[in-house]
């Protein structure tokens, strides 16, 4: 009983250790520093310039490593989420997943008479769109998976974290630029799913960063096509796009397309059967887990 008495967290601790507590201090410090880190590159270097894609990498690897210091020195667990020795292989597999992605809907959409390319336009805004791609494919992944997902699945399971964080996602969509309901939902069903469940996959952030990121580079620069609402930005290929709002996604960009809904909510619920075939779903925290069943 005494050895029960020293080892036990204090009250502090256990305050401080509860998955709503670690959401809130790991939200506000990945947020403020990292907004703060932006805003004073921002302030030194040149747009669309190698410059301002080496800015973004330095801010990803302070997005990671304010991260990392919360799970080490506040949460006291290992780097399971962002291991070096998953990065050569997991990171490939997101941009291609992403890239992938993005590039059939276009497809289908171009097929549908709703998109076309009408000449090459060489190399546009390069720099910038690698710059956005890092930046939110980091930033974002660490903030909505990395921390929200992963804390709401402990206090309330799995699917639980799953709807919030994927209706949170197309809620922080809805203040940009040419944004409506409709496209906050397309965000949320096809970007709040595909990434919640291609974090629960392998239960690390390389994948989904590495979707999230080419999804971005993919529609901004190789099709110059809004990323989520504004100005088209100037990439590989000139476009034009024609026809219903429901087809084309309108001034927000083909993110707000059904077609976009369609393939990447598909692909997410394909990634989710794999999850649960796996044994990835998680109870509330009010409910024990089923012990392993013994193999025979």
């Amino acid at each position: 009983m005494d050895e029960m008495q020293q080892t036990r967290p204090g009250v502090l601790r256990r305050i401080i250790a509860f998955p709503l507590t670690l959401m809130i201090i790991e939200f506000v410090a990945v947020a403020v520093i990292a907004g703060a880190s932006s805003w004073a590159l921002l302030k030194v270097v040149s747009r669309n310039t190698p410059v301002e894609t080496l800015g973004a990498l330095a801010l990803g690897v302070i997005v990671i490593a304010i991260y990392l210091a919360c799970r080490r020195w506040i949460e006291r667990v290992p780097n399971d989420e962002l291991p070096l020795t998953a990065f050569p292989r997991e990171m490939p597999l997101g941009l291609l997943i992403g890239a992938g992605l993005f590039t059939l809907m276009t497809g289908i959409v171009a097929l549908l008479g709703g998109l076309s390319i009408e000449r090459v336009n060489g190399m546009g805004a390069l720099w910038s769109m690698l710059s956005l791609a890092i930046t939110s494919g980091v930033f974002e992944e660490v903030l909505f998976r990395g921390i929200l997902l992963r804390h709401v699945e402990a206090m309330l399971g799995t699917w639980a974290a799953l709807v919030i964080t994927s209706l949170l996602f197309g809620l922080a969509h809805l203040s940009n630029p040419d944004s409506s309901l409709f496209a906050a939902l397309a965000i949320a069903m096809e970007a709040g799913i595909l990434l919640g469940a291609a974090y629960l996959w392998k239960r690390r952030l390389w994948v989904p960063i590495g979707i999230h990121a080419a999804w971005n580079f993919t529609q901004g620069w190789v099709f110059s096509v809004p990323v989520s609402g504004g100005r088209a930005p100037t990439g590989l290929f000139v476009t034009s796009r024609q026809g219903a709002e429901w087809l084309t996604g309108g001034d927000f960009g083909l993110e707000a397309s059904v077609v976009a809904m369609a393939i990447a909510t598909l692909a997410g619920l394909l990634l989710l059967v794999r999850v649960v075939r796996q044994g990835g779903i998680r109870p509330p925290m009010w409910v024990s887990a089923p012990s392993p069943v013994p193999l025979a």
